[in-house]
């Protein structure tokens, strides 16, 4: 059983609504742009409860995560619903309405978990909050340019790639492990002794986000600094890695 599953097997709907004073608030952030940034959206959401009225009864984050990741990969905002529902809380917020999500499908997953216990979805910049028809179609229409948004970038970057290529430059990202020097990829021995240690949980027959605790443990953490997302823990942990002999 998945862990989007899991949550709405586990969900049962909640008698009363939440508290509308009491929110969860969830961030996302894949790029390194500052006014999407980890502390933006904090700020952006602290001056919206002070606004509103409201509390902030817990934080929860997916850091170098896509919008276009499949919930089950999104293991902050999971933890986010969750709490909604075990802090009594009317409200699930974020920063912006993209930082839910930009995909059509997971944000009416999240809007419909989120109602089965009486809370509901907003963002702090207030664009398509509210309860009437005219404001869900407000939110299906944000989530439909978010998702042809992100569609866009990915073609630009398919292109910018091809032309790249057909010059012969490298493209792509430098894999985890591994450090770019001109046009060639040496092995990066902390890095790589990472990708080893993710191998070897995963022959024990750990989670990923098992494994992803494990690392932050042990001090290991991916190069933002932040938290591993499950995606990346799945491609460290390819049985191909595990084989790359360290220097």
């Amino acid at each position: 059983m998945s862990p989007t599953e899991a949550l709405a097997k586990k969900r049962t709907r909640r008698s009363t609504p939440g508290d509308p004073t009491r929110a969860v608030a969830y961030l996302r952030m894949s790029t390194e742009r500052q006014d999407l940034s980890p502390q933006a959206q904090r700020a952006a959401i602290e001056a919206w409860a002070g606004r509103e009225g409201v509390t902030v009864v817990a934080w929860h984050e997916d850091l170098g995560v896509s919008g276009g990741a499949a919930l089950e990969d999104r293991p902050g905002l999971l933890a986010a619903i969750e709490a909604v529902r075990a802090e009594g809380a009317g409200l699930l917020v974020v920063a912006r309405r993209d930082r839910l999500a930009r995909d059509v499908l997971t944000a009416a997953l999240v809007e419909r978990l989120c109602e089965r216990v009486g809370a509901r979805v907003v963002a702090s910049d207030g664009t398509g909050n509210g309860e009437g028809p005219e404001a869900a179609l407000l939110r299906t229409l944000l989530d439909a340019f978010a998702a042809y948004e992100r569609a866009l970038i990915r073609g630009r970057t398919k292109a910018a790639l091809a032309v790249k290529k057909a010059r012969g430059e490298r493209t792509g990202a430098v894999p985890y492990g591994w450090r770019a020097e001109g046009k060639r990829l040496v092995e990066d021995v902390e890095e790589r002794a990472t990708v080893v240690r993710a191998c070897e949980l995963r022959g024990q027959g750990r989670s990923l986000r098992q494994i992803a605790r494990t690392l932050v443990e042990d001090g290991r953490r991916p190069r933002n600094g932040g938290q591993w997302a499950i995606q990346t823990i799945r491609r460290l942990t390819l049985p191909s890695n595990a084989t790359v002999p360290l220097g």
